[in-house]
């Protein structure tokens, strides 16, 4: 069975800020993606390949996290109702707001036609291309209460057969049958999906790992992915060509779970802690208290991931689309620093967007 661990004892602020880093950079090298494969254009092609290999464990981590914050022994007593209704709040609202600016931004910016059928469809399956991750989020959330008694009884054994069958379901047979003539019947292991990197979010609290295995063994996925990225690429392409970089996948899978044993290896303060000592009495020791503009930062980015989420695709098309006076895209600059400078553009603009609507009334629980 899983122990209780001190939320404060994870490094959630750091997680969710890189995450969200993650998931932003994914999308801001669509741009800067050339069209062929030729001498001129392969550095520019490895170096995109390599960015979106490092991007790709921002919404795994953010799975984790929520596997390690939702599924701790202590919340085992909540209600069924009390715990949907709690998610309902975190979601649904958002949802429904940033749906609806989306519906709005499809018919102006991407010039599609918007109706009361396409709207209907929209929420019932994506309004847009982000919100994916809401609606397994939300499938993730209607099987908790059911987690949390299995993870309350499952001893260590239980749980390994359940992570080798989720990492066979998931990723192993599949590679199987897409490298080999032989193909092995879907049906025959169920336990797939993102269910796995849920559980492993609470599991991995226990993992102690040395730290120089973990940076190694990150760099190792995130190698192998980028290599058999570029195989598939040459050899297969089309969208054959980032098997190596989907979420489930051996890569991804070793990537992201090193990735997130490391993070959980960095000691950091309670953000909160730190602000009541800083305004304790404690004189010329206060001052040193206070928290760095670093951790501020990071504090406001992870209080925001949600709205950032959502609201970022719209940043960054305006960003490529030059709505706001300027275009920076694959054509104007080096990708090598052109993604790093899109990815923090589109963040700061977000949080420039988000943070003075949250003062609104009424509007920051629709927001996120």
């Amino acid at each position: 069975m899983v122990q209780q661990v001190k939320v404060s004892n994870i490094p959630v602020d750091l997680i969710r800020t890189l995450a969200i880093i993650g998931v932003i950079l994914l999308h801001a090298t669509n741009d800067f993606s050339p069209n062929r494969m030729d001498q001129l254009e392969v550095v520019r092609w490895l170096t995109v390949d390599v960015y979106q290999c490092i991007a790709r464990i921002g919404v795994p981590l953010f799975v984790m996290l929520t596997g390690a914050l939702l599924l701790q022994p202590s919340k085992n007593d909540e209600s069924i109702g009390g715990f949907l209704k709690k998610r309902w709040i975190r979601i649904g609202p958002p949802l429904i707001f940033w749906g609806a600016l989306y519906f709005v931004w499809t018919y102006f910016a991407d010039h599609q036609t918007v109706t009361v059928n396409t709207v209907i469809q929209g929420y019932l399956s994506l309004p847009y291309l982000q919100f994916w991750y809401l609606y397994m989020l939300a499938g993730l959330y209607l099987i908790t209460p059911f987690l949390r008694i299995l993870l309350a009884h499952a001893d260590d054994k239980l749980l390994k057969y359940f992570f080798v069958l989720w990492v066979l379901g998931a990723s192993v047979i599949p590679v199987i049958s897409f490298f080999t003539i032989y193909n092995i019947s879907n049906y025959v292991v169920l336990v797939t999906g993102w269910v796995g990197y849920y559980i492993l979010g609470i599991y991995l609290l226990k993992v102690k790992i040395p730290r120089s295995y973990l940076v190694l063994f990150t760099a190792l996925g995130i190698t192998l992915a980028a290599i058999g990225t570029y195989f598939m690429s040459y050899n297969y392409g089309g969208g054959n060509s980032y098997y190596f970089q989907e979420y489930l996948s051996p890569t991804m899978i070793l990537t992201s779970v090193m990735a997130y044993l490391l993070l959980n290896t960095v000691k950091m303060p309670s953000f909160k802690t730190t602000q009541n000592q800083a305004l304790t009495p404690n004189g010329e020791n206060a001052k040193n208290n206070q928290p760095s503009k670093l951790r501020k930062l990071m504090h406001v980015i992870s209080e925001n991931t949600m709205p950032i989420f959502l609201l970022h695709l719209m940043v960054l098309y305006s960003i490529q689309r030059g709505y706001f006076g300027f275009v920076i895209d694959g054509s104007l600059i080096n990708s090598i620093i052109g993604v790093p400078i899109v990815t923090a553009l589109t963040l700061f603009i977000c949080l420039a967007i988000i943070l003075p609507l949250k003062k609104i009334p009424y509007l920051k629980n629709l927001i996120g």
